[in-house]
């Protein structure tokens, strides 16, 4: 199970304090256990996908991350950005307060900014940070992500109040159908939490701890 799991993991290293040592380990250890991606912050996608030519596995990163609170305009910009440096797969944060507040306008403009500037050219997550919402408004926000046609709806940034749950992947699975993927992230440390995130709904699994999970171990990290 656990060298099944590899494949749809994005190993991910989003720390402020990241060093380009340490975005060449998670390079090495992506082509090494050949995941589905890495996965990191805006900076490093032009050196990841130096690093990873030639392989299978994709460059991913983050768009107002991990906040969410930037303009459509700034994060359609930013995914333009990433996709000429390389990245083949987006995980934008949704405007969260926009959400709270009603303004689904603005929510679902928000995710096809993104989308609109990924057509074609790069996978589209669409980051809902289920910590802080209403299991009505995870419904509302996956339901919109469909409509803008996202590829996958996820579930946080690992950087709020909490990460994945198996409750969360059920819920958004069933909201989204069978076609959209489902990518739980945060708090997934180890195989038996991944298995569990995979029966569930998820598709893909966001991580810092790939390496443990594929070996069977269970990681400290909080991503």
């Amino acid at each position: 199970m656990t060298k099944s799991i590899a494949k749809m993991i994005d190993h991910t290293l989003l720390k402020a304090e990241a060093t380009k040592d340490q975005i060449e380990k998670i390079c090495a250890e992506a082509k090494e256990y050949n995941f589905a991606s890495v996965c990191v912050n805006p900076t490093w996608v032009k050196l990841s996908s130096e690093l990873l030519a030639g392989t299978e596995v994709k460059v991913c990163t983050v768009i107002g991350f991990p906040l969410g609170a930037s303009t459509p305009e700034t994060k359609a910009f930013e995914t333009k950005n990433a996709i000429e440096n390389g990245a083949t797969e987006v995980d934008m944060v949704i405007n969260v307060g926009a959400l709270k507040g009603g303004d689904i306008e603005l929510v679902e403009r928000d995710i096809r900014a993104v989308v609109d500037a990924a057509k074609g050219k790069a996978l589209t997550k669409i980051i809902i940070e289920t910590c802080l919402l209403s299991e009505e408004e995870k419904i509302q926000v996956c339901e919109i992500s469909v409509k803008a046609g996202a590829d996958f709806v996820k579930t946080s940034t690992g950087f709020s109040t909490g990460g994945a749950t198996v409750e969360d992947i059920a819920l958004m699975r069933k909201t989204v159908g069978p076609e959209i993927g489902v990518k739980a992230s945060g708090g997934v440390r180890s195989a038996e939490d991944a298995a569990k995130m995979i029966k569930a709904g998820a598709t893909r699994i966001g991580a810092s701890s790939g390496a443990a999970i594929v070996n069977g171990l269970t990681s400290d990290s909080d991503y």
